[in-house]
């Protein structure tokens, strides 16, 4: 609240200029969508960050209704359509998991034409894993996903793309963070955390890594700290068993894991994130893809706010965390309505809407994104033993350009969800 009122204070010769020029009201309007209300999301997320710690989960076998000394048993499940070129390294890729508990993998084919399922049941052979199949055809990744969870048999769940390939300890982080007990709550749900398996393939895919890395992350990791992470995505997140089949599973909607998310938070219990718990996922390499996957993910919010509202949530601080989404679509509007048009007006000289005093953002946005960084490649990328390559073109043009885009995506979903446009899956 300090923070909103500085940026209110701050801003008072700035309202004054837009007034001589466009009145009173866009004098408010406009500092209102591009300084104000994201002073609420980046106060938020820059003072939870600040004044909390993670608290690292000693690496053992977490206390449960198993036998001593062992980690629980866990299925992972892996949704397929038509993925012949990415099943396979998926699969070794979970052969190689150090993980002592035992591991079945359950391939929720929906309805394949190409070798996806010939393919996996030889390299699951070959890798000697818990192996079985579930055929889903009627179109939709929900679909599938619930055909193979009425064949899971352990208390644990993990959901991972057919694209995205775990990191070999991402379960021995994930695991305890599922099973530990933040302030006696129970956790239905924990997200891991994912970075581009594919980054360096070209500039779209250097500035997703930044977006990973950062903002998602960034969030993510706010989120976790009111025990409100409100995604636990389907590419990579653990699930117990019973709390799925509580919830009737995945519902029919275009963010299936976001729907899911709210709903077992209203009813089940807390949703954590591991940031440690790594996995690589493949990214759009092509602008149109990344549109579609961002519109995609726009649209799934307003679907999780529809089904469950903020208020509807048993506990205060999750019905704070989820009511911040609320102002997202803001965000976008004034980056695409006001920042995009205040540049180009700056550009010809003209700093009525981006001037002087834009550049102050530029510093705060620095130390946040600094602080996560230097905090991801201490505690997470060093940890595991991964090295990383210096990418500065990427993140200038993660910081300058990126968001930008992301958000003419966001809005092209928010319109489609309010005029009723069929959903699309792609």
């Amino acid at each position: 609240m300090a923070y909103v009122a500085f940026a209110v204070w701050a801003s008072g010769a700035w309202r004054g200029e837009l007034e001589d020029v466009l009145g009173p009201f866009m004098a408010w309007v406009i500092p209102l969508f591009l300084a104000y209300i994201p002073a609420v999301a980046i106060g938020l997320l820059m003072f939870t960050l600040l004044l909390t710690r993670y608290r690292e989960l000693a690496l053992a076998p977490p206390s449960g209704p198993w036998p001593a000394h062992r980690w629980p048993a866990v299925t992972i499940m892996i949704a397929a359509l038509n993925e012949e070129t990415a099943i396979v390294p998926a699969l070794e890729h979970i052969a190689e998991l150090a993980y002592d508990g035992s591991i079945a993998v359950v391939l929720a084919d929906n309805g394949s034409t190409d070798r996806t399922a010939e393919l996996a049941a030889d390299a699951a052979e070959r890798l000697g894993l818990d192996y079985r199949r579930v055929v889903e055809v009627r179109p939709g990744k929900h679909w599938a996903l619930n055909a193979a969870l009425s064949a899971v048999t352990t208390p644990l769940v993990v959901t991972v793309d057919a694209d995205t390939l775990l990191q070999r300890a991402a379960l021995k982080y994930l695991i305890p963070r599922i099973a530990d007990t933040p302030q006696d709550q129970h956790v239905s749900a924990c997200a891991g955390s994912l970075v581009p398996a594919n980054a360096r393939t070209n500039l779209l895919t250097r500035m997703q890594q930044w977006d990973y890395r950062l903002g998602i992350n960034g969030v993510k990791r706010e989120q976790a700290t009111y025990n409100s992470a409100l995604v636990a995505q389907g590419a990579f997140s653990a699930y117990w068993t019973h709390d799925l089949r509580a919830v009737g599973g995945w519902p029919d909607a275009i963010g299936e894991d976001i729907v899911l998310t709210w709903e077992l938070l209203s009813s089940r219990g807390v949703v954590q994130y591991e940031p440690v718990a790594l996995a690589f996922t493949a990214v759009p390499e092509r602008l149109g893809h990344l549109f579609r996957q961002r519109s995609r993910w726009a649209r799934g919010m307003l679907e999780g706010l529809r089904k469950h509202p903020p208020f509807t949530q048993p506990r205060y601080l999750a019905k704070f965390v989820a009511g911040i989404d609320y102002l997202v679509p803001f965000i976008d509007f004034g980056l695409v309505f006001f920042w995009m048009p205040g540049v180009i007006l700056f550009i010809f000289g003209y700093p009525l809407i981006v001037g002087w005093w834009s550049m102050l953002l530029l510093p705060i946005t620095l130390l946040v994104f600094g602080l996560l960084r230097r905090w991801q490649e201490r505690h997470v990328f060093r940890a595991l033993g991964i090295p990383l390559e210096p990418d500065k073109r990427g993140f200038l043009c993660y910081l300058f350009l990126f968001k930008v885009l992301s958000s003419f995506a966001s809005l092209h979903g928010y319109g489609r969800y309010l005029l009723g446009s069929r959903r699309r899956w792609d």
